[in-house]
């Protein structure tokens, strides 16, 4: 296929349910909804502007409220593994997402049978655990994932990668671990998939959930699917360019040529016919998480709309352009600006700290912009369960924006 930009920008609008933004009603099914169309969302514990799962959601379903993920969590709808990081996935897709091909937690189990043992014991005997629950192991670290980290939280991080374990529940970022088979149907559990098609199915998953993803990605777009190519000491593992080819050859994944990007981009089969004739755009607007679907692919960013992206979190302050938790807004099926919420839960209120906007875009020039603005600020002020918006003093003009 071959595409303009124009195209590509208003497939990818309607692709992640954002012509129009917070569309999708139906509480806990909708939010359910969003997980099988993307796959998997990634979950990140830093909550400053809310997390980063219930950032997706919300800028996709209506009134979105983060108990509903809970809910879905604590009914086994939904249920956490790694994909390209720690991602929230829906509960019949774990059978391809539990072998994990990264070493550092096989190593964790083999250099401490002791310690998997009294783990283990304890969770099947007590029930859920957190690390706080096991004697910590003073002065005793491992090396996990290239940070010194204690042995007992390694061990369960490490059967938890393997699926021996699953998340209980969080009690905030406390994770409490119980055996898989208290957690899971048996059905679930029963079920085996060879290591090959485990690798097929997350790479595919990559494609399904951000819809126009290349070949050489930029960042861990495509993290935890092994090397580019067969390497002798890994022949378990085909290679990324074998998997791919393999979903191009089967019809899963169709080549797309994008105007004004390099190289070839992937869409999935049943997407081909929306990306051929796209629709327009309303004027709406939603804010986006740093590691939305959308936001992955730092190559298709720059060239396709022409935004320079980057998640300043681990910069130091001396050297961000921005800000330190910062959200993209993007409107009709372009990226306008960022935006630099905090919510402050025991005052009750957001405080807007940084507005920037793209050059050459004038928010009161650009058609249907401000109203959309204001709808998605009142959708945000309710997301947070805040009772009002303040400005930063240095953004005393942008105050017109605020919601009635």
């Amino acid at each position: 296929m071959k595409v303009t930009a124009e195209a590509a920008r208003r497939f990818l609008a309607a692709h992640h349910l954002l012509a129009p933004a917070r569309s999708l009603a139906g509480g806990p099914e909708a939010v359910l909804e969003v997980f099988r169309r993307f796959g998997s969302i990634q979950f990140d514990p830093l909550a400053v502007a809310g997390r980063n799962h219930d950032l997706v959601l919300h800028a996709r379903v209506a009134d979105y409220e983060p108990a509903w993920c809970d809910l879905l969590y604590e009914r086994r709808r939904i249920f956490e593994a790694v994909n390209k990081g720690l991602a929230l996935v829906p509960t019949e897709e774990l059978p391809w997402f539990r072998t994990p091909i990264g070493r550092s937690a096989s190593r964790a189990l083999a250099e401490h049978p002791e310690v998997v043992e009294r783990v283990l014991e304890r969770i099947r005997a007590e029930g859920p655990l957190t690390s706080l629950d096991f004697e910590q192991e003073r002065g005793s670290t491992v090396d996990w994932f290239g940070a010194p980290t204690n042995v007992v939280r390694a061990v369960l991080e490490a059967l938890a990668v393997t699926g021996v374990l699953g998340l209980a529940r969080r009690e905030g970022n406390r994770r409490n671990y119980d055996v898989v088979e208290r957690l899971l149907p048996a059905d679930v559990l029963a079920r085996e998939v060879p290591l090959h098609e485990q690798l097929r199915h997350r790479m595919l998953s990559r494609y399904r959930a951000h819809g126009l993803l290349g070949v050489g990605a930029a960042g861990d777009v495509f993290q935890g699917l092994g090397p580019a190519k067969p390497m002798p000491e890994r022949p378990e593992l085909a290679g990324r360019t074998a998997l791919r080819e393999e979903l191009v050859d089967s019809g899963e994944l169709v080549r797309v040529a994008v105007e004004g990007l390099r190289g070839p981009r992937f869409v999935l089969r049943d997407e081909a016919e929306l990306l051929a004739a796209p629709p327009d755009p309303p004027a709406s607007v939603a804010f986006l998480p740093p590691m939305d679907p959308l936001m992955w692919d730092r190559s298709l960013l720059k060239p396709l709309y022409d935004f320079d992206w980057v998640w300043e979190v681990f910069t130091p302050e001396p050297k961000r352009r921005w800000g330190y938790y910062v959200l993209p807004i993007h409107f009709r099926d372009r990226f306008v600006g960022r935006i630099e919420p905090r919510i402050d839960r025991a005052d009750g209120r957001v405080r807007v700290l940084g507005l920037w906007w793209e050059a050459g875009f004038v928010p009161r020039r650009a058609e249907g912009f401000v109203d959309a603005m204001r709808e998605a600020l009142g959708a945000y002020v309710r997301f947070a369960r805040a009772d009002r918006l303040e400005w930063a003093p240095h953004l005393g003009g942008e105050k017109r924006l605020s919601p009635a």
